[in-house]
């Protein structure tokens, strides 16, 4: 490269130098949750192309780079068809380095030089992409039918800064529209708990909507940082885009690798899942979370073992005081202010893992115990007085290369143990089991079974007062941005999975699903308490004297169960850098409901279906469909 241009160069660096500390890179930085090759890696793995992978995630390119290198070089490469081999390769080619100048296929233009006596490598790219979006629903029995959509531009800047520090930064601006109806209220505690108003414990009735009516239950994902900005309103911070609206989010981060990738830092603002249990199955921090500024560190020096921590501050929800008259970006972030951390040790050997971890929302406050891996957190804050919220998590997974896994995770949220924890509230313990099995006659293919059972309470906590913020009453619950960072189940559901998933070619995946979902009506007259991720457990007679505080699935109240079946595919052109994809699918909904229930008898009861102007039957049609443009 020649003089001339190495200033050039060197003089756009020095421009976005200062904000290095906030952007992403290209080897060191994260490979996005949304990329394909996490599922492909899974398959890898359960097939024992390669070795077992972190359950920290998301990856970095060049450790994806270096499995997909693993499985294409590895002496069971004859394990891989001709397809799965094009499939990788694929990917290979869309992770590593691009040539000089502008690369069309991967909607970006690369620059690179060296420099110092070392010749350490510098470089930077410029690059973009786009994401359509158009959704519909129909409920043929409710009369109504919606319209949404999600329209994503992307730009981007990455590079590396010698061969340890790589660096991104990612903006994105949207036209976003996802309806949803106001269904009814809740009682935070429950109806009828009442205290002196000076106590810290308060019940608040709030409004419940429906889940977006464009997409499948519990699959939409906030993609807007902060607030929407209706197009006839662009001065006040609005909460959900109930018609158009324009929206924005950042991500970004630094990341270094040393030791061969044995030793990982990383500082920035993305999605996150950790668990080493299958890609959006984690009941700790789950890919559906909202991302957060966060910095972390994982340290791998056996094959066999790894630690990993992180902590990093959390985002206020953007909630309203009433009908179109929002908190404001200050009322609402009052008083949740929050920081999360979390640690993790993975053992990983031929035929099983195992992980530990725990998690703590503590309010925010110089509190060095819990950034530091090597403390406990959930006895340490015994030492420092109970105002925070602890919870623990046990990820364990048996393994039998070709042919599948099964996995069992534990949520531990504040519990209590006593000889009837089952029928408690106060034992917030939430489980998951599945399995995953290798169909090894198709391409990359598979079936999961899971079920997932979310206690009532679970990811919830008392608001509570905290010395250092006087008289306010602060929020702790498990969530982002009033997304749960655990599962993507509401508290009191549980979840049964069936999902079948192939690449018949090297350039389409697609995918058939069956859920039954049941979850504790949050509102109405057979409302349940603890359904909801803003419901508080009642402070006292949680020891079972407080009949209300025990729970009977299903026949304490009214429930909503969802049959959901969906098909989905995504297509990518082979010689042009676009991918168009579509879903399209049923949801079987209706309550059942107690009969006779008396909450203070402390008995189960039966329950039989209902069809009420509160709780009514529904079927509803979705179907999706979008184009990605030089798609990630």
């Amino acid at each position: 490269m020649c003089k001339k241009n190495k200033k050039f160069f060197l003089l756009i660096f020095i421009c976005f130098s200062i904000y290095a500390p906030l952007l992403s890179a290209q080897n060191h930085t994260s490979v996005s949750l949304d990329n394909h090759i996490y599922y492909i890696l899974e398959q890898a793995e359960l097939r024992g192309l390669c070795s077992p992978l972190s359950g920290i995630k998301p990856y970095t390119r060049n450790t994806v780079i270096s499995a997909i290198n693993q499985i294409l070089n590895s002496d069971n490469t004859g394990k891989l068809n001709n397809i799965e081999r094009e499939i990788l390769q694929k990917h290979l080619i869309q992770l590593t380095v691009s040539k000089q100048g502008m690369d069309w296929q991967k909607g970006l233009y690369h620059m690179e030089t060296v420099i110092g006596e070392n010749e350490a490598p510098l470089s930077l790219n410029i690059g973009g992409n786009l994401n359509m979006e158009g959704s519909a629903g129909l409920y043929p029995e409710l009369d109504g039918y919606y319209f949404g959509t999600d329209v994503w531009i992307r730009f981007y800047l990455n590079g590396d800064i010698g061969n340890n520090i790589s660096w991104e930064f990612a903006g994105e601006g949207g036209l976003i529209r996802a309806p949803k109806n106001l269904i009814g209220t809740y009682n935070t505690y429950y109806e009828g708990f009442d205290r002196d108003a000076e106590s810290e414990y308060q019940n608040r009735l709030i409004n419940i909507y429906s889940e977006p009516l464009t997409h499948f239950p519990y699959t939409y994902r906030k993609r807007w940082d902060g607030s929407i900005y209706f197009f006839s309103d662009l001065y006040h911070f609005n909460s959900w885009p109930e018609d158009f609206a324009g929206a924005y989010n950042l991500l970004s981060e630094m990341t270094a690798s040393f030791l061969d990738d044995k030793l990982i830092l990383r500082a920035g603002r993305l999605p996150r899942e950790w668990s080493s249990t299958s890609v959006g199955s984690s009941l700790g921090l789950n890919t559906m979370a909202r991302p957060f500024l966060g910095i972390e560190t994982e340290f791998k020096p056996f094959s066999w073992f790894s630690i990993a921590a992180m902590t990093g501050s959390l985002e206020y929800f953007n909630t309203y005081l009433g009908e179109n008259i929002p908190y404001g970006i200050k009322k609402s972030a009052m008083t949740f202010q929050n920081f999360f951390s979390i640690s993790m040790i993975q053992l990983k050997f031929k035929y099983f893992s195992l992980d530990i971890g725990e998690a703590v929302i503590w309010p925010k406050r110089l509190e060095f115990g819990y950034g530091i891996p090597i403390v406990n957190s959930i006895f340490y804050q015994n030492n420092i007085g109970d105002f925070d919220n602890m919870s623990m998590i046990i990820n364990l997974k048996a393994q039998y290369p070709g042919i599948g896994i099964i996995w069992a995770s534990l949520f531990w949220d504040e519990a209590y143990w006593v000889l009837d924890f089952y029928e408690l509230d106060r034992t917030i313990l939430s489980l998951q089991f599945g399995m995953n099995i290798a169909l090894p006659f198709l391409s990359f293919s598979s079936v999961k079974l899971s079920y997932t059972k979310i206690n009532p309470y679970t990811y919830t906590h008392n608001r509570n007062f905290n010395p250092w913020y006087g008289d306010l009453r602060m929020e702790t619950a498990y969530t982002n941005n009033g997304v749960s960072l655990g599962h993507y189940l509401p508290p009191n559901s549980d979840e049964l999975l069936v999902r079948f998933e192939t690449m018949p070619a090297g350039n389409i995946t697609a995918n058939l699903q069956y859920q039954m979902i049941r979850h504790g009506a949050d509102f109405g007259s057979g409302a349940v308490d603890g359904s909801n991720l803003l419901s508080e457990l009642d402070p006292d007679g949680r020891e079972g004297s407080n009949s209300i505080l025990k729970r009977f699935f299903l026949r304490d109240g009214a429930y909503q169960w969802m049959h959901i079946i969906r098909l989905g595919f995504e297509w990518t052109l082979r010689k042009a850098p676009v991918s168009f994809y579509a879903e399209a699918g049923t949801v079987i909904s209706y309550f059942t409901n107690t009969v006779g229930f008396d909450a203070n008898s402390g008995q189960a009861h039966s329950y039989s279906i209902i069809d009420t102007a509160d709780y009514p039957k529904s079927t509803g049609f979705i179907i999706k469909l979008g184009i990605k443009i030089f798609p990630r």
